[in-house]
């Protein structure tokens, strides 16, 4: 198979071919949901970082028994998975406080007889200052022997550097695809980054790096996609849904980059390697492109959107936010101001996570928008 059917079939499959044959090696799998959480220090422990979803959840039923109608469908629908087991095959689950949603949803995973055997939270402060960030360290730190404590392991000062080194060249190798992405033609669609994003998550980063790289040379032999298509931005809450952004491009429009958790804010910042490599990665996670729980900080977000939207060219942005989500629903109303008078055109969208039930809604939405661009 090629690189990108290989990465696609990682990102169907949620107990997938690399998951299953490092858990056959006798070796543990550990859930997280959130940028802010260091994976490092899991790859470090021998531990494989797996992200939790709720990708492929068919209803909420056993989910909405717990959380409300005004919990968001992304929290409702990992909880849902969790219940039914679909997430068995973790032997642990670390969340951060990312919002009373996602904080809700642990809360109910943890006390429910679906626990699994290791349940933690991370504290994240919600400011970024010198003294906040003197409190995160002491939060990973606490992680960090809460792993070994449990797994009865130990996270080595070398492995740890091994592990930075490791999703360094991960991030690197996906900025080398984002600028390909940035130009004219680009090699991939944007539903088929959004996979190959989503597989990057769900399997060891060694391996990912090994697909990356033949990715990367496959796509100087793969069919451009045209240039007359409109060319857009995606940012907002929380998508690792490759449906959503095929309803996009099929209205004739090109997703060429975003400002997402599963995209850019999640690999856009290295780690620096030179120093203690705890340090840094403590530092790196802190201080990585914010999302809007991080109070204070809208500026830096608006400026990453502008460089972003610079850099590929685009013709508009999308800012999409989960019905419930006012962390990303409040951010956008102001995006959407200061984009509007940067002079990028904007489009606002509140849907659900999971299946596209409203798709009709949002294409008419989407086609008004793409018409106006071209007008």
């Amino acid at each position: 198979m090629s690189a990108l059917e290989t990465l696609a079939e990682v990102s169907a499959t949620r107990l997938n071919s690399f998951v299953s044959k490092w858990k056959s090696q006798g070796k543990k799998v550990v859930g997280y949901v959130c940028t802010y959480l260091p994976e490092e220090i899991l790859y470090a422990a021998d531990i494989l970082p797996y992200r939790i979803t709720g990708k492929g959840a068919a209803d909420t039923s056993l989910a909405d028994s717990y959380l409300t109608r005004v919990n968001c469908t992304f929290s409702r629908c990992c909880l849902e998975l969790a219940f039914s087991g679909q997430y068995d095959f973790l032997d642990g689950a670390t969340f951060v406080n990312g919002c009373d949603h996602i904080r809700r949803a642990f809360d109910n995973w943890r006390s429910h007889q679906k626990a699994l055997p290791f349940m933690y939270i991370l504290p994240v402060p919600h400011l970024l200052s010198p003294e906040a960030l003197v409190w995160y360290k002491e939060e990973v730190v606490k992680f960090k022997e809460a792993i070994e404590g449990h797994f009865g392991t130990t996270v080595d000062p070398q492995k740890l550097k091994e592990a930075v080194s490791t999703y360094n060249e991960s991030r690197k190798l996906l900025r080398r695809l984002y600028d390909l992405q940035a130009g004219t033609e680009p090699p991939l669609k944007g539903s088929e980054v959004i996979t190959v994003l989503s597989a990057g998550t769900a399997m060891p980063k060694g391996e990912f790096n090994t697909l990356l790289r033949k990715l990367l040379e496959e796509a100087g032999t793969r069919k451009r996609v045209p240039d007359k298509k409109t060319r857009l931005l995606v940012a907002g809450s929380v998508l690792d849904d490759a449906e959503f952004i095929e309803n996009v491009e099929g209205l004739g429009a090109l997703v060429v980059t975003d400002a997402l958790c599963f995209g850019t804010r999640s690999f856009w910042d290295l780690t620096d390697e030179t120093g203690d490599a705890f340090d840094a990665l403590v530092n790196r996670y802190f201080n990585h492109v914010p999302c809007p729980r991080m109070a204070g900080e809208y500026p830096r977000r608006m400026a990453f959107l502008k460089e972003q939207a610079a850099r590929a060219h685009v013709d508009g942005a999308i800012l999409e936010h989960i019905k419930f989500c006012d962390l990303h629903g409040t951010d956008n109303a102001l995006l959407k101001r200061d984009l509007e008078k940067a002079g990028i055109a904007t489009l606002e969208l509140e849907r659900q996570y999971g299946p596209l039930a409203d798709a009709g809604r949002l294409r008419t939405r989407i086609q008004a928008f793409l018409e106006r661009i071209r007008r």
